[in-house]
C-alpha cells in the first residue's frame, strides 16, 4: 500500500515505463534539447507529442523551469 506521501508525489519514472512509452521519452528529450539551444519554435510540436504519448504535465513543467536555461 502506497503512504499519503507517495501518493502526492505522483507516479515516478521506472524502466517499464520508459519501454511502454518510447516516444514520449523521445519528445521529452527532444524538448530538452530544443530548450537548451534556444528553438522555441520546435517547443509547442514536441510538448503535443509528449503529451499524446502520456507525458504529465509536471515532467514538462520540470524541463520549463530548469535552472540550467536562466540567463546569468
Amino acid at each position: 500500500m502506497r503512504t499519503i506521501e507517495e501518493n502526492a508525489r505522483g507516479p515516478t519514472l521506472t524502466l517499464l515505463s520508459v519501454k511502454k512509452h518510447p516516444v514520449k521519452l523521445t519528445a521529452l528529450l527532444y524538448l530538452r534539447e530544443a530548450l537548451l539551444r534556444q528553438r522555441y519554435e520546435r517547443c509547442p510540436e514536441l510538448i503535443r507529442v509528449a503529451r499524446e504519448w502520456g507525458a504529465q504535465d509536471r515532467e514538462i513543467e520540470e524541463l520549463l523551469e530548469d535552472a540550467r536555461r536562466m540567463p546569468r
